[in-house]
Order: C-alpha cells, then structure tokens, then sequence
C-alpha cells in the first residue's frame, strides 16, 4: 500500500524542492501525495509562474492564508491544515525549509498526532531573533524523520540530541534543482537581453529578511553598500522590501536595477551569469555556489557556514564598506564537491517514504 503523504508548501523556495520531490514520487511510486498550497507567498510573480515553469502539480488544497504577519500567517494555516489531516487522513505531514508554512504544518502534524517529515533539518544559524531559526529549531524537535541536506546539519542534529534512527542524509534538493532546471533556464530566459546586461558584467542581490528590510539603519546600509558596486546591481524587489523602502523614504542609487519578483528560470539565469551575488536568502546563499558564482551574505550570521569557511562565500552584514569591498574583490574558495550530497537528494526522499510501514 502505498505510503498516503500530505505535503505542505507556501513560498517560492518551496515550490522549487517539491517539483524536484514530487517528480521522485512519480518516478519511483510508492508514494501518494496530497499537495497543500497555504498560500503565503500569494501573488502570481512569487508562486503560480512557479508552477508553471517547473512543471509542479496543482495543489489539491490551496489555504490562501498569505498577507497576515508571521503569528497570523501561523495560526491560519494550522487551521486549515488541521481541518484537511483530519479529512484526508494522512500516513505522514511532510514540511520543506524553515518558513511559517513549515511551521504551521509541524504543529498541525503533531496535535494531530500524524508522523512528521522535514526535508532540510538541522540547519543552524544559532541567532533565534530570526523567526526562520525559531521554525528551524520547533521543527526538527516535532519530526519523526529529518532529512538532513548536509553533514554539518547531520552534526547539529546529533548534537542536539536526535536520535539516529530518525535523521537521513539526503543531500540538498536545491542542488537537484540546479542540476534539473538551470540549462533549461538557460535556454528559455531572455531576462539578460531584456535588461541591456552581459554575462559577468553585473551583480545579483536580494533582500527580504525582517532583520534587515524592517530596520532602517540596516536597510540604509545595505542600500549604500550596493550602490558603491562598479556595476549594476540587479535587485528583484520582494513586495516587502519596496513597502519598507517606500515608507522610510530611501532613494536607491542610480545603479541599482529595481526590478519585481521573477520566475525562477529567470532567477537561474541571472545567478548562473552574475559576478557576484549578494543576498540575505539562505537559499540563494547556496545556489551561488551550485552556479559557481562568489556570494557575499548579507547578514551577520549564515546557516550555511561551510560556504565562508571554505571561502566561496562571505559575511559582510550590512555595513556599506565591506559590501563594497567584497564586490570589488570577490571571494575565491574550494568547497567540497559532495558537501550538499551528489545531486540526487530527490530520489533518496523518495526512496525512504516509500519504504515507511
């Protein structure tokens, strides 16, 4: 009988982990998944071009919980979560990452007493004034089943005291994305020509972490540490961060390129051709080095630190100078190759749920 899933997913980096997931669902069989949308992330730009572009099922239940702050955004979901375990009766609740969907379906999962797996545990970034870290952390102390996408997240969890039996070394499905998705992209994006850029000819950034959009000082010093760039610094602007510019009155400089939120095939282009990219995205963070592409951080911690250990990537917070100085001399490191698994962490997912009794 096959293993009977409900999958909770509601922004864009989840989108993409679930298309390579549930395509390994397909392929092996075994598994029957009941795709759950909670709708935090809600507008066109950051999720239904998603679902075009990577060929993801339509959700069979979709919450439309999005817009509220993270307790409301929380509680909403829980509640219709809660309404659709009790209806679909699930072997197990399955949660991507670290957002308030990933939380709300690790509670929902536990009160209702349903076996909870968590597709990229034991992230830490050890600073619990990030409302991620807190999701992280509630998260990986309610599963059944970890699926760790490093050996670093491997020593997290046995230092915290998970047993063994319950964490699985899958690798990074973003590495599995990258690898499906980025000639593809390639191909298809014409975001380089529309934009007047070339290849190497720009940087890359991102922001949205509350830390950093939210404070004013930050966010005036990450605006001024990309407009010091010698080259023009393309900034897909989450919806957020345009309201918290806006409301602070910040003018970005001239060589900033504001543009709205993109697909993702055009976010794999842009990475894949970038100098440098700097962001405050975890996920991003990672996908800088799958491309092969320098990142600076920017933020004062990361949950990836292997990444500035082995120098490719670099912590620059949001002081202005070293923003800078990081973009005028990129980092340089050597990561180990097999550091987020081989590629295949899809299957292996697959593999071991459709295994489960």
């Amino acid at each position: 009988m096959a293993t009977r899933l409900l999958t909770v997913i509601g922004a864009r980096p989840q989108f993409v982990k679930a298309a390579v997931v549930s395509a390994a669902f397909a392929r092996h069989g075994g598994v029957e998944e009941i795709l759950v949308h909670t709708g935090q992330h809600y507008d066109r730009n950051m999720s239904d071009v998603f679902f075009e572009e990577l060929g993801l099922p339509t959700p069979a239940h979709n919450l439309a919980v999005g817009g509220g702050s993270h307790a409301q955004n929380t509680g909403r979901a829980m509640e219709g979560l809660e309404a659709l375990i009790t209806e679909t009766r699930p072997d197990w609740v399955m949660v991507y990452g670290d957002t308030d969907s990933t939380l709300a379906g690790a509670l929902a999962a536990a009160k209702a007493v349903v076996p909870l797996a968590h597709v990229e545990a034991g992230l830490r970034s050890f600073n619990v004034a990030m409302p991620e870290e807190v999701n992280r952390i509630v998260t990986d102390r309610l599963s059944n089943l970890l699926f760790a996408p490093s050996k670093l997240a491997m020593d997290n969890l046995e230092r915290e005291g998970v047993p063994a039996d319950r964490v699985r070394f899958s690798g990074d499905v973003m590495y599995d994305a990258v690898r499906v998705f980025g000639d593809v992209a390639l191909s298809r994006s014409t975001i380089l020509t529309d934009l007047s850029l070339t290849r190497g000819g720009y940087v890359l950034a991102t922001l949205h972490r509350k830390e950093n959009v939210d404070d004013p000082v930050r966010l005036k010093g990450l605006l001024d540490g990309l407009a010091k760039a010698g080259l023009p610094v393309v900034l897909p602007l989450h919806p957020r961060t345009r309201l918290r510019i806006a409301e602070q009155g910040l003018t970005p400089a001239g060589n900033l390129r504001i543009i709205d939120p993109i697909s993702y095939f055009d976010m794999l282009a842009l990475q894949r051709q970038a100098a440098l990219i700097a962001t405050d995205s975890g996920g991003v963070q990672k996908e800088a080095f799958f491309h092969g592409v320098p990142g600076a951080v920017l933020r004062d911690e990361t949950e990836w630190p292997e990444l500035v250990e082995h120098g490719h990537n670099v912590i620059v917070g949001a002081d202005p100078d070293r923003i800078a100085a990081a973009i005028l001399k990129p980092p340089v490191g050597r990561v180990p190759p097999d550091v987020y698994g081989d590629g295949q962490a899809a299957d292996e997912i697959a593999r071991v749920l459709a295994a489960l009794p």
